[in-house]
């Protein structure tokens, strides 16, 4: 049935050529069309499933108190920041940022200006800095004094009234009456003022509040005992150091990635606008965090590998004139840029976002489509031949012999990356699926297109060609027919001879000594799988990318003037928030992991990993122990709404502990996790999680990065290419055998990665399943090769020089060309493609390698019986007499070898 298909279908598209080439173009147009509405995505859902308790507290945060903070970071002397007009222009900006547009005003920037855009999208859930919080504290400071006046007057009335009334009843006259009265009013005063000063004196107030006041705002911000100009210890989340003013805008939840886009372009525009410069200490803005440098980093590897690709393609190009012998040498590569095209125009179709993995996806997919079409371009151009040049022949020939093995191979390569759907991790699980509909977009290009294109193009079954053939040949004629073209074809002439030498030499080591190729291969492969449990995996974002990367630059910033560079935030939900205990829970448990991880309010942040952030128990410092809950509740109704929702929801049931973290690698952070993790234990009746980008980036690290987990992938990965061969082969040696050496491969490139010092990164780190799919490929094709070479009737050692001449000269095609494409990625800025395109240049050279100068060996044990231990080759002997099975355990028929065609038996 797969022959007939595969007959049907390669025959369809050898006779009509022109029909078939326009309905690949029109697909690979629409296709194109489509890829390029894709658009980059680090959304949470990518990292951690949906199910998962930390994706699930952080929605909880986000829904309640908006999404991970975008920081403004504002440098300049406090002193001249806070005593000077700057203030009011950084009280301005942050109005801007909030969106706040006064009724019949026209915004900063005018009706187009980012203040503007920002007051219409309203992206922004809440912004505050300094201004605002100086501002709100004048304005409360100044409503309280009023409504205290007052009632003190309205007291002083009625103590007037009183002393009148108790006058007049002791018969005094009505101006004596009045006097006492006006006398125990001044007293009610007395008293108001004599209250007031004191509360002045205890708080440093020592004039009217005023923003414009520097008295005022020296003695709110400032600490005598500290240098001067230097805050206090508990303004930390807004005034970070002395130098050093943080405003903190955080998202809307629920905003697409366009949207959050879109926003922070908004406020990037809006902090630079001239409206805002700090003329007075000659200050700077920096706008970062972590939604900030998530996008700025998508989009530069997104730009960065599209062009790397770009280079590589051309470099694929170069190897494929120089590496692979037959017509239309570029073919191939056409024909992967084509099924590459429609798989991503796929991709957008059903709605999917680009991600980090999914952009990984580009190079591989165009390293197997270009195997699949060489291997069946290699088998049709020498089919043809051996056909006399009937094309019609050739085609039923290799529907019969050859594309059946590239179908199994590629199916079994597909099974070998399906295994990453059981990753914890979705944009593993999305580069899974993405792979395999990639394989057999372009296992169906190559039968399709390829086979179109070369019937298009053959002389004999068109006249001329046709328009096809004739337009190719005058292309063919432009590149080839000048010096260069001339140098290139001596090139890969040169470079094929040498090739080809050493695949003899190879191979003549590998069929003189087999137990001996394969006992070295052994060992090696168990010393790679003893290392690879110690594989080093880089996660520090800093030393992923380039250090000049203005993202990682402004983070830099932020840590070097705040001592953090992310946050982590515990959601606190109990109907009893305002209880006293769960209070001094929240404290205590807040200060306990402050001074576990280095930080103290004398030495600040310096280099502590953990550093306090704006928090619900930051509203009432001053103290709980003896308070009741009726005070504590008291006290919040008196925090403005503006400052409470951002650390407590207004039904009191939901609040938050945020905690500053410096950068630092994803292993060393997810440590710091499960401390804070393990420190939790909440009084009864209250519930408390972690949540946050920097829990989810840690947890998705883990889940990669583990080195049992990655052990559990190579081996479902080989279980899952065994039952592939297994049922397409229905014979379990013949099933067997190809995996000795892809089983060694992973071995192999561990060891290298290890002595070569290359590290893994998230980017990299999934790769061990390619090692499975290069070699599956590889290994498959050189097999059923060789036994249809065997059953030709050619003896071993003739029937793996033959295999190495046809099948073998295209694997060392299509595996070069492959690794010359990866290997322009090496010349990336960006340490993560950098350390990607080498791990895959390591992987793809040891996949070939390792499979040409083993799979010999291999083959010929279990030909001679002896790839089993001897106790097991004698019951397999034995068995064998029994039954009559022949001693070529790669035969199935006993009488055939002399007799059978290349496509019997597959």
């Amino acid at each position: 049935m797969v022959v007939r298909g595969l007959t049907a279908l390669m025959r369809g598209a050898a006779r009509r050529p022109l029909a078939a080439s326009i309905l690949v173009a029109v697909l690979v147009a629409a296709g194109t069309v489509l890829a390029l509405q894709l658009r980059p995505t680090a959304a949470t859902e990518t990292l951690v499933g949906k199910s998962s308790d930390s994706y699930e507290a952080t929605q909880r945060f986000y829904e309640r108190f908006g999404d991970d903070a975008v920081f403004v970071v504002v440098r300049e002397d406090l002193k001249y920041l806070a005593l000077t007009a700057d203030l009011q222009r950084v009280l301005g900006l942050e109005g801007c940022l909030s969106g706040n547009r006064p009724a019949g005003v026209v915004p900063r920037g005018g009706e187009n200006g980012p203040c503007a855009r920002l007051a219409r999208t309203k992206p922004t859930k809440v912004v505050f800095g300094p201004g605002t919080f100086l501002n709100t504290a004048v304005t409360q400071i100044a409503e309280e004094f009023g409504r205290e006046q007052q009632r003190a007057a309205e007291r002083g009335a009625s103590a007037a009234e009183a002393a009148r009334r108790l006058a007049r009843s002791q018969g005094k006259s009505t101006a004596e009456a009045r006097r006492l009265g006006e006398q125990a009013r001044e007293l009610v005063n007395a008293e108001f003022t004599r209250n007031l000063l004191l509360l002045a004196t205890k708080y440093g107030v020592t004039s009217l509040p005023q923003l414009n006041n520097p008295d005022f705002v020296s003695n709110i911000i400032f600490d005598d005992s500290r240098p001067v100009g230097c805050p206090k210890a508990r303004f930390a989340y807004i005034l970070p150091s002395c130098t050093t003013a943080l405003i903190t805008v955080r998202l809307n939840p629920g905003l697409s990635e366009g949207d959050k886009q879109r926003a922070i372009a908004d406020i990037r525009a809006a902090v630079a606008m001239p409206d805002w410069r700090l003329e007075n200490g000659k200050g700077t803005y920096v706008v970062t965090g972590a939604p900030v440098v998530v996008a700025d980093l998508t989009d530069a590897i997104t730009d960065s590998i599209i062009w790397l690709i770009v280079g590589a393609l051309a470099v694929m190009a170069l190897t494929l004139a120089l590496v692979f012998r037959a017509r239309l040498r570029l073919l191939p590569l056409v024909v992967a840029l084509a099924a590459t095209a429609v798989t991503f125009g796929v991709l957008s179709l059903v709605g999917a976002s680009l991600t980090m993995a999914s952009i990984a996806v580009l190079p591989i997919l165009i390293g197997l489509a270009v195997d699949y079409a060489i291997q069946l371009h290699a088998r049709l151009e020498e089919e043809r031949r051996a056909a006399g040049g009937d094309l019609d022949r050739a085609i039923d020939r290799v529907a019969a012999a050859g594309a059946p093995t590239v179908v199994t191979a590629a199916v079994a390569t597909a099974a070998g990356f399906l295994v990453l759907v059981l990753s914890p991790v979705p944009m593993v699980r999305g580069f899974g699926i993405l792979l395999v509909l990639g394989i057999a977009l372009a296992l169906l290009a190559a039968l399709v297109l390829g086979t179109a294109v070369l019937a298009g193009t053959d002389g004999r079954r068109l006249p001329d060609g046709g328009p096809l053939g004739a337009a190719l040949r005058g292309a063919g004629e432009l590149v080839v027919d000048n010096p260069v073209g001339r140098g290139v074809r001596r090139g890969g002439r040169a470079l094929r001879a040498r090739a080809a030498r050493t695949g003899r030499r190879g191979l003549a080591l590998a069929t003189a000594r087999p137990g001996r190729v394969v006992a070295v291969a052994l060992a090696v492969a168990v010393a790679g799988w003893a290392i690879d449990t110690g594989a080093e995996v880089e996660s520090d974002i800093q030393k992923l990318v380039p250090r000049d990367l203005p993202a990682i630059t402004d983070l830099q910033a932020l840590q070097e003037s705040t001592g953090v560079g992310g946050e982590i935030d515990v959601v606190i939900t109990s109907d009893r928030l305002t209880d006293p205990a769960v209070v001094r829970w929240m404290t205590s448990y807040q200060d306990t992991l402050l001074k576990r991880f280095g930080y103290s309010a004398k030495r600040g942040c310096g280099k502590a990993e953990l550093c306090p952030a704006f928090s619900l128990p930051d509203l009432f410092r001053s103290g709980t122990a003896n308070r009741s809950r009726a005070q504590i509740e008291a006290l919040l109704d008196a925090v403005p709404p503006y400052f409470s929702q951002g650390v407590i929801t207004a039904d009191k049931r939901t609040a938050s502990l945020a905690f500053g973290i410096r950068l630092m690698s994803l292993e060393r952070q997810q440590e710091v996790i499960d401390v804070m993790r393990d420190t939790l234990d909440p009084p009864a009746g209250v519930r408390a999680e972690l949540a946050g980008l920097p829990v989810l980036a840690a947890e998705a690290n883990a889940a990669v990065a583990s080195p049992w987990r990655r052990a559990g992938t190579l081996i479902a990965g080989l279980v899952a290419v065994a039952l592939v061969l297994l049922a397409a082969f229905r014979d379990r040696r013949r099933a067997l055998v190809p995996l000795v050496p892809i089983a060694f491969a992973t071995g192999w490139s561990a060891l290298i990665l290890f002595l070569t010092r290359i590290p893994l990164n998230p980017m990299s780190v999934t790769l061990g399943a390619l090692v499975i799919a290069i070699s599956t490929e590889f290994s498959v094709l050189l097999s059923e090769r060789y036994r249809q070479e065997r059953l030709a009737g050619h003896p071993p050692e003739e029937a793996l020089r033959r295999t190495y001449a046809s099948t073998g000269a295209a694997v060392r095609a299509s595996g070069i060309t492959a690794i010359a494409g990866f290997a322009v990625l090496v010349l990336s800025d960006i340490r993560m493609l950098r350390d990607f395109g080498a791990v895959t240049v390591i992987d793809l050279t040891v996949s070939l390698l390792g499979v040409l100068l083993v799979l010999p060996a291999v083959l010929l044990l279990a030909e001679r019986g002896e790839l089993v231990p001897a106790r097991l080759r004698r019951g397999t002997r034995a068995g064998a007499a029994s039954t009559g099975r022949p001693r070529i355990p790669l035969l199935r028929r006993k009488q055939q070898v002399a007799t059978a065609t290349p496509g019997e038996g597959t």
